[in-house]
């Protein structure tokens, strides 16, 4: 085990950190107002009362990205945890299906399915990793049957206070980051390198944002606005119908 220092962190999350940027802005480059329309539930909008199609749009268009956010950086800290655990155990990215991590500590075998969040998934979700998780510890025993292997549920952020969960073991915040890397800190240090040039990549990504926006206004006003007003059922027809409406 080598404990790693702020400065290794630093330098990775300075030198990685535009990916996340970048893609930020590539979802919206790709985006198109048809995809966002019927991904969402209009009944929801109407009933809100929304009433311009600015707003709309702009209601639309942050729950999009808001899902979407929250992959692209799910995929940034996962590529961190993975940098951080090589440091200090040895550990790498896994080549078995759902295992994000593996790597060997106190005479123990890991494979890790890292997540955003402790709230991540639904039940069939669940059961799914907990497949990978026994899948992969069979393969790995066909050539070690002696291995002692732990399957972990690393989640980056939050809490769970009851991390052994019978077939694996869930450790959230902290307690993951304390995992991965024996600092029982680094949950903390890791959050200032986040923000390196954050002003000018936000203001970057703003500007393409507020053209998107625009744009999809002046389109949804000529297709889905009448005499002024949003026209929801044509609206409702389009996101629900089964036949082809435009």
């Amino acid at each position: 085990m080598k404990p790693i220092k702020n400065l290794e962190v630093k330098k990775y999350v300075k030198n990685n950190i535009h990916v996340f940027h970048s893609k930020r802005i590539q979802s919206l480059e790709k985006l198109k107002l048809s995809k966002i329309l019927k991904r969402k539930n209009p009944y929801l909008f109407k009933a809100k009362n929304i009433l311009t199609a600015q707003d709309l749009v702009k209601t639309l268009l942050d729950a999009h990205l808001s899902s979407q956010e929250e992959t692209i950086f799910g995929d940034f800290m996962e590529g961190l945890a993975i940098f951080i655990n090589g440091q200090v155990y040895g550990g790498k990215k896994s080549s078995a299906e759902g295992i994000d991590l593996e790597f060997d500590n106190d005479n123990k075998r890991y494979i890790v399915g890292i997540k955003s969040g402790p709230n991540w998934g639904n039940s069939s979700q669940i059961n799914k990793m907990k497949d990978c998780f026994k899948k992969a510890i069979r393969i790995l025993r066909t050539s070690n049957s002696n291995l002692n292997i732990v399957a972990v549920n690393g989640c980056c952020y939050g809490i769970d206070n009851k991390p052994d969960k019978g077939d694996y073991f869930k450790f959230c915040g902290q307690k993951f980051w304390e995992f991965i890397s024996n600092n029982d800190n680094l949950y903390v240090d890791i959050i200032v390198p986040l923000g390196h040039k954050a002003k000018e990549n936000n203001e970057e990504f703003f500007n393409q944002y507020s053209q998107i926006i625009n744009k999809f206004t002046f389109e949804f006003g000529k297709d889905y606005c009448s005499e002024g007003k949003i026209d929801w059922e044509a609206l409702v027809k389009f996101n629900s119908s089964d036949i082809a409406f435009s």
